[in-house]
């Protein structure tokens, strides 16, 4: 990785960015499935393009024209269809209260907050629950659900309107909701505007020592634009009063960290050891200087070609492949592989939202899961590789025609 011209300025500390970490080239949205009347149109395409800054070392998606549209826009894919992940939730919501004390006095806000199915599980337990979400028909969802969410774009003119408004919440939580903050510093301050006094912030992000070390590519895209560390938080925390009172790794999306934040100066000031065992980490891992980012594109370029190399030979052999999911990461696999319907027919997911709709870029139809059963496939390509043992535990019946599970990154596996 040598220097660079200056490509834009660091989405924490504003300092000039230089360093690229990987280029996937101009690719579609990979959140925007498609009717059957887009396919003939033409699809627009954005750059791909992801760099590290090497004074906060934060790893984020380079600016491109059109990208604020993209964030506004941009809908949370729902977890509420994984059992996994669910129970995910409820998980963080029990750590959260006995951790924090909650109960029935109680006020946890989430923001960029989906569906509500986070937020579900305190209101369960009779605490008031506040949601922001942007999506208009999402938040609607939540709230008949029985998740009172706020239609909103979550940004400091929002945050300031809630807080007037009385929103003092005990617990805020930002589920891997800082990946899709523009600038990273004030996504952090709105959230301690809405957060009452001794408070405290909960957020989850997806570790970006995973993305490099896994070469966890798929999990690039437009809506994205922080690759977190913890190391590339803190700063940000601090920048804004705020410091981290616990840390710890979290095995979802293919490896994430938990952080537990409060203002500075509190009576539980001080930094926790599983804080300093995830910096540590980080440390060993190199993620504090540029080696660690050699040689990621060159695992990328092998990845994609891994992928397509496995599928040619699938047709070649005149045997037969479907995938399952049709999430975010899948797309942006796919299109960097240059999959298309001739080397992958379709997939299915389990989702009713993304039945019947066509993937970006691939075009690839999305069935119902039950459409795997009637083919029976030789090979069944696993796209939400990090709920693969959810999946095929779900779909165990493909090994009943002698069909073979595969998981596609960092490297193709077939299951046994």
């Amino acid at each position: 990785m040598t220097d660079a011209p200056v490509v834009g300025r660091c989405r924490s500390c504003r300092g000039p960015v230089r360093h690229e970490v990987v280029d996937l080239g101009d690719q579609p949205l990979a959140d925007l499935l498609l009717e059957a009347g887009d396919l003939d149109r033409p699809e627009a395409r954005y750059p791909l393009a992801v760099d590290v800054c090497d004074r906060c070392w934060l790893v984020q998606l380079r600016d491109f024209e059109g990208s604020d549209r993209i964030l506004s826009e941009h809908v949370h894919a729902s977890s509420s269809f994984s059992s996994t992940l669910s129970a995910h939730a409820r998980a963080w919501a029990d750590e959260a209260v006995d951790r924090l004390g909650l109960g029935p006095g109680s006020t946890v806000a989430e923001v960029a907050s989906g569906d509500g199915y986070l937020l579900r599980n305190f209101a369960d337990r009779g605490i008031t629950v506040r949601g922001i979400e942007h999506v208009g028909d999402v938040a609607d969802q939540a709230t008949a659900s029985g998740v009172p969410t706020e239609r909103a774009l979550f940004d400091m003119t929002t945050a300031r309107r809630l807080a007037d408004e009385g929103l003092q919440a005990d617990l805020v939580i930002g589920n891997h909701n800082l990946a899709n903050a523009p600038d990273l510093r004030e996504a952090l301050r709105a959230m301690a505007v809405i957060t009452a006094p001794g408070g405290t912030i909960a957020v989850e992000f997806h570790h970006v020592l995973h993305l490099i070390t896994g070469t966890q590519f798929d999990t690039i895209c437009h809506p994205h634009c922080s690759y977190l560390s913890l190391s590339s938080l803190l700063p940000a925390l601090e920048q804004n009063g705020l410091v981290a009172r616990d840390a710890a790794e979290a095995p979802v999306h293919g490896g994430s960290v938990r952080v537990w934040a409060q203002r500075a100066g509190g009576p539980a000031d001080g930094e926790h050891g599983a804080t300093a065992d995830v910096i540590e980490r980080e440390r060993a891992a190199g993620l504090g200087s540029l080696d660690a980012y050699e040689g990621f594109s060159r695992r990328v370029q092998a990845a994609r070609g891994g992928l397509r190399a496995f599928l040619e030979d699938v047709r070649s052999r005149g045997r037969s492949v479907a995938g399952y999911g049709a999430p975010v990461k899948g797309n942006t696999l796919l299109n960097s592989a240059g999959v298309t319907r001739e080397l992958l027919p379709y997939t299915v997911d389990i989702s009713p939202r993304k039945q019947g709709k066509f993937l970006p870029g691939s075009h690839l139809p999305v069935h119902a899961p039950p459409r795997i059963v009637e083919d029976r496939p030789d090979y069944v390509l696993v796209l939400p590789w990090t709920l693969a043992d959810e999946i095929t535990s779900q779909m165990a019946e493909v090994r009943s025609w002698g069909g073979r599970f595969v998981v596609p990154t960092p490297e193709v596996r077939v299951l046994d």
